[in-house]
């Protein structure tokens, strides 16, 4: 063989082998990708009855406006009904009065319904409660924007002696159980729906202080107040309206709107 050959011979293997070497080092140092698949988990689930659509206050349950819905085990809060304890809950709740406003999907709770019986305004009652109505018109029922469940202050027109108007307001934050509804119809044909009669939750104190303030007033008026007052206070009353306490009674005459006190106070005979 003639050395240019042999030359060239030894130089290609050398090329090689170092172009060899080379590629192995790159694929060591590159070393092998593992994908780790994740595995993704689903939190088990319960069945809870929730409301199936929007349900205001005083309607009834049916099996269409109820349901179960799937939630996740860990959200179940204390008095959710679910089907592992209640199975036929739709079934034993039907007919149930809603007491207080319901959302679509929402929970529902033991404390916002009511017993199925036909008596359904002393369903909405709380312990201790007392319903009471009075009249309204647009005028004195702002505009007729006052809604079962809204909070209101009961306002006092009255005469006094001289004959000029004095207000005053006997009632603070109270909330309204219903509005009896009734439909007028316009001159041009058209028809309207305005409340006539607002019944009130009322402690008893404040039963006695609408009764008097009623026969006192030249009118009632009902303010509506912000949504956001329904947690302050609603115990508050015009005291001088209450006759007597602790088993006694004291004589009031009305005369002119102005309350008018007989003498002494005498014990109720029981």
């Amino acid at each position: 063989m003639k050395p240019a050959r042999l030359v060239i011979l030894i130089v290609a293997i050398v090329a090689a082998g170092l172009a060899g070497v080379l590629a192995m080092r790159l694929a060591g140092d590159k070393g092998v990708s593992q994908q780790v698949a994740d595995v993704i988990r689903r939190e088990p689930t319960i069945n809870v009855l929730v409301s199936a659509e929007n349900l205001a206050v005083g309607s009834r349950l049916t099996e269409n406006s109820i349901r179960w819905m799937a939630w996740p085990q860990g959200g179940i809060a204390e008095g959710f009904i679910t089907d592992a304890a209640r199975p036929q809950a739709i079934q034993e709740l039907v007919g149930l009065v809603v007491r207080l406003p319901m959302f679509a999907s929402e929970p529902v709770r033991a404390e916002k319904v009511a017993d199925s019986s036909n008596r359904i305004m002393s369903s909405l009652l709380p312990s201790g409660k007392r319903a009471v109505a009075t009249e309204i018109s647009v005028a004195t029922g702002a505009g007729g924007f006052v809604l079962p469940n809204d909070r209101v202050d009961v306002i006092m027109v009255r005469r006094n002696d001289e004959g000029r108007y004095l207000t005053e307001t006997v009632l603070n934050n109270i909330r309204i159980l219903a509005i009896d509804q009734q439909v007028e119809e316009k001159d041009d044909g058209t028809r309207s729906v305005i409340g006539t009669t607002a019944t009130l939750e009322l402690t008893p104190d404040q039963a006695r202080v609408i009764t008097v303030a009623q026969q006192m007033a030249e009118r009632l008026t009902l303010a509506l107040r912000s949504v956001a007052d329904a947690q302050e206070t609603d115990t508050k009353v015009a005291d001088y309206l209450l006759a007597g306490s602790d088993g006694k009674a004291e004589v009031q005459v009305i005369k002119s709107g102005t309350i008018v006190r007989a003498g002494a106070t005498a014990s109720v005979q029981r």
